[in-house]
Order: structure tokens, then C-alpha cells, then sequence
């Protein structure tokens, strides 16, 4: 064998170890008992460090130093080896398996907090994962910035100040655009209960219209949904709510992005580095662009409309057009996961600069609390009223998953390019949405961007796919035009 072949035979072992502790994840989040959440934090601390070795070991440093790549995929392969290596190399091997254990521990602690309403029973464990990925970050950043090095794990070549650039080019016109809607009044809502099983049946049909593939798939509840896996196996998880069937639906429709996104990548880069998606930006590229310009759009939303008919009967709204409105209804709210497409970049722009500063040492975690709901008020114009729905939502920050926040907004940055390239390049697009046929915005995702796995770097995938440098006057175009038709502005 060559040393390339080595390399990604050794590889391939890795991805595959990589898979199984993504799973411990899913059955954590899905299925596992409550009571095992200490041996599991000890069951993934253990695999951690069986990672963290494989990716240290000093033969990769040997065959990436002797390996030839066979073409440009190969070459492709070499590079975020290469990357992953550097990376893992300077993280202690110690270090990453007490991140691991601890962030497993918790989450399962956030879960009670939040459930308790209880923000000080969650400080002391969010101190210590704060303390540990500062420590990481260090590590990583050797000398720079750690928040730029927290972002690279998730958006390759952006940075702190790069996000913050784009934000606050967006941040007026979103104000704007959501002071001039708020004046209007509010659409018609939905009436009456929604049966969960109904939801449920619906929601799995919703799923394969979009593609996505039961047979490599399937569709849970949890608490807070997500996908999970790549290749042949991927799962994403639902949560339903008795009087909003949006909440599922909407959310199914998202995870799907996700979801399909890691089932169309190519199978020649099978538990490989390019076999899943290249960034968290361009997956939730995916998934927003799935959930927004296509799920809400008028043309699918029709069909929905019908099938919620005949799965719920009579639920208070008469035509398309009023259900349409309702779908894409601007409305005050607490929590970033139900939020309008036009308010929810808001929200991440909140927790961006949140986590900046506790990476930075400007914020301290026990003035957290404090400090979101000031800024909340001061971005939304009232008060957070309960944990739940303030600095105790979002799981993210249990699990470490600090820089991930901004990559939702380039999502939606990129969503809003791809969308302006899928219109120019399907004709008859609307005809088809409209008759829930999803393909013709599928297909093309599909063979521009999803097949392609970690080919390119997240802006070279963007620039191929939609033709042109991502920037987001798309996106703020798009929103424009369609809340100012929805609101008559």
C-alpha cells in the first residue's frame, strides 16, 4: 500500500469511531435513561481519547509527509487531514478527554436546570466547561485570538471580527424591516389542538417530500432538534406541541436539510474528511434554505395547507393565502429555535456577542444571566420572564459548542445566495413547490453543493454552487421583498 492508502485506510477507522460516539450522542438526546448520564459522560470521555489518539498519532505526521495525492479529491483528502492533525496535536490528549466527560455530565445538568427554571443550579458546571474550552482555545490559538480559534472549528476561515463585520452590516435593515412589520397587524393564527400522532405521521411525510431517505434515516422527538450521522446512516429528531404543528413540521423540515445534506454526499468519500458537510455555515445553509425559502415559500405552502386539512380538519384558517401569512407570521417571542425568519438572526447576533465576551474573559459566567436578558430587552423592546425562555434555552453552551452560534446567521447569509442562483437556474419552480414536488429545489442543491461534501472550503463551496462571492444583500433582498407583500408595506 502506498502512504496515502495507509493514511486513509487508518482514516476511515477513525471517521468510524467518530460515527459511534455521534450515535452515544443521538441515543443520549433520544433514548438513554436519565440515571445513566454519569456513565455515559465516562463512556464518551473514554471514546474521546481513543479519538484524540488516532488523530495525534504520529504515523499521520509520516504518511502525510510521504503521501501523493491520486487527484484533486485526494488532495482535498491530504488537506483536512492535515488540518484535523495540527489542530489535535495541540490540544493535550487529558484535556480533550475532561472536556468530553464533562460536557456529557452537562448537559444532562441543563436539562434539569431548565426544566427547574434554576439558572444557579447550572453556573458551576457552565464555570467549568467555559474554563476547560478557554483552555482549549489557548491551545489552539497559540497566542492569537481564542474566539477565532473556537470559530475555525466550525466556519474555516472566518473570524471573530469577520462575523461581527457582517453582522452589523445586516443589524439595520433587519431593525427596520421588523419595526415597519411589528406596526401591522398580526395574521390570522391557528385554532384548536393538533393530535401528536397526526403530527407525527404528517411530519414523516413531510420528510420524504423533501427527500429525505427512511431507509438510511429516521424521525425521533427530543427536546431540542437535531441531526445526527453521515452516509448511511443519518437520524434527525422532532418535538411536537399540542396547539403549534408549525414547531414540528417546520422543525422536521430543518433537521431535513441537515439530513439530506450528509445523505447526498457522494458515497466515494464514505467515512472519509470530505464525507460530511464542510461547515456548519454551509450546512445550516441547508437547513434554513430548506426550512425558509422553500417550506415557507407560497407555492409549498399551499400544498401544506391541504394536508393539514386532511389530517386535522377545520384548524381556523380559510384559503392559502391566509394560512401563508400564518406560516410566516412576525410575532414577539422568547425562544431563538420558533423565531421568524426575519427576527432570528437577532437572535444569534445576541449570542455571538455573549460568547465572545466569555471566551475573552470579559464576561464571567455569573454575570451571564444579567447580561442576556439587558441585552435581550435592549434588541426586542420587552423583559425575559422566565430562564427557560433566556440563557437557559439553548443546549449548546453545556456541550462547549462555543463559536457555533454565528454560523445559524452565515447559514441564512449563504441560504440567501443559494436561493438567488436556484431561481435564476429552475424555471417553473413555484408550479412544482406547489404541487409538493420538491425536487427541482432538491435536485439542484443536490448536484451543485450537497454532493460535493468537504471538496472546497465553506466559500469556495458557496461561490461554486450559487456563482458568485457570498455577501448578504441576497438575503436581506429576499426578506424585503417578502414581508413587505405579506404586511402590505
Amino acid at each position: 500500500m502506498s502512504a496515502f492508502d495507509e493514511l486513509m485506510a487508518f482514516q476511515r477507522e477513525t471517521q468510524a469511531l467518530g460515527q459511534i460516539a455521534g450515535r452515544l450522542g443521538w441515543d443520549q438526546e433520544t433514548m438513554m435513561p436519565r440515571g445513566a448520564a454519569p456513565q455515559r459522560g465516562e463512556e464518551m470521555a473514554a471514546i474521546e481519547a481513543v479519538l484524540h489518539a488516532r488523530r495525534s498519532d504520529p504515523r499521520v505526521a509520516e504518511w502525510l509527509e510521504k503521501a501523493e495525492a491520486p487527484d484533486k479529491a485526494g488532495a482535498a483528502q491530504l488537506r483536512e487531514i492535515r488540518r484535523s492533525y495540527e489542530r489535535t496535536f495541540k490540544v493535550p490528549a487529558d484535556l480533550a478527554k475532561k472536556i468530553a466527560q464533562v460536557t456529557s455530565e452537562a448537559q444532562g445538568k441543563w436539562a434539569a436546570a431548565r426544566a427547574d427554571e434554576d439558572v444557579a443550579a447550572f453556573l458551576p458546571v457552565l464555570e467549568e466547561v467555559v474554563a476547560l474550552k478557554r483552555e482549549e482555545g489557548q491551545a489552539l490559538a497559540a497566542g492569537g485570538d481564542v474566539y477565532d480559534a473556537m470559530v475555525e472549528d466550525y466556519e474555516q476561515g472566518m473570524t471573530g471580527a469577520g462575523i461581527a463585520e457582517i453582522f452589523d452590516a445586516m443589524r439595520p435593515g433587519l431593525v427596520e424591516l421588523r419595526a415597519k412589520v411589528l406596526e401591522k397587524p398580526a395574521p390570522k393564527g391557528l385554532e384548536g389542538s393538533f393530535d401528536e400522532a397526526a403530527q407525527m405521521k404528517l411530519t414523516r411525510k413531510i420528510a420524504k417530500t423533501f427527500g429525505y431517505d427512511m431507509a438510511h434515516g429516521r424521525v425521533d422527538k427530543a427536546v431540542h432538534p437535531f441531526s445526527s450521522g453521515s452516509g448511511l446512516d443519518v437520524r434527525i429528531t422532532t418535538r411536537t406541541s399540542e396547539t403549534d404543528p408549525f414547531n414540528c413540521f417546520y422543525s422536521t423540515i430543518h433537521e431535513v436539510g441537515h439530513g439530506a445534506y450528509e445523505q447526498n454526499i457522494s458515497r466515494d468519500y464514505l467515512l472519509t474528511p470530505l464525507g460530511s458537510g464542510v461547515s456548519m455555515g454551509v450546512h445550516e445553509s441547508q437547513s434554513r434554505i430548506y426550512e425558509n425559502q422553500i417550506g415557507r415559500s407560497r407555492a409549498f405552502t399551499g400544498w401544506l395547507f391541504e394536508e393539514m386539512k386532511t389530517a386535522f380538519g377545520d384548524f381556523g384558517i380559510s384559503d392559502a393565502d391566509e394560512f401563508y401569512a400564518a406560516v410566516n407570521a412576525v410575532h414577539k417571542g422568547y425562544i431563538r429555535t420558533e423565531a421568524d425568519e426575519l427576527q432570528y438572526n437577532l437572535h444569534i447576533m445576541l449570542r455571538f456577542g455573549l460568547e465572545r465576551a466569555l471566551m475573552s474573559g470579559d464576561l464571567q459566567v455569573q454575570d451571564l444571566e444579567a447580561a442576556w436578558n439587558d441585552r435581550f430587552e435592549a434588541d426586542f423592546g420587552y423583559a425575559v420572564d422566565k430562564p427557560s425562555n433566556g440563557c437557559l434555552q439553548d443546549v449548546h453552551w453545556s456541550v462547549g459548542l462555543f463559536g457555533y452560534f454565528p454560523t445559524y446567521s452565515l447559514g441564512n447569509v449563504y441560504a440567501g445566495c443559494l436561493y438567488q442562483a436556484l431561481r435564476r437556474d429552475v424555471p417553473g419552480l413555484d408550479a412544482q413547490l406547489a404541487g409538493g414536488d420538491t425536487s427541482g429545489a432538491t435536485d439542484w442543491l443536490k448536484a451543485n453543493l450537497q454532493q460535493h461534501g468537504g471538496l472546497r472550503s465553506p466559500r469556495d463551496t458557496i461561490i461554486h454552487a450559487a456563482g458568485a462571492e457570498p455577501g448578504h444583500a441576497p438575503l436581506l433582498a429576499y426578506l424585503e421583498e417578502k414581508f413587505s407583500l405579506i404586511y402590505g408595506l
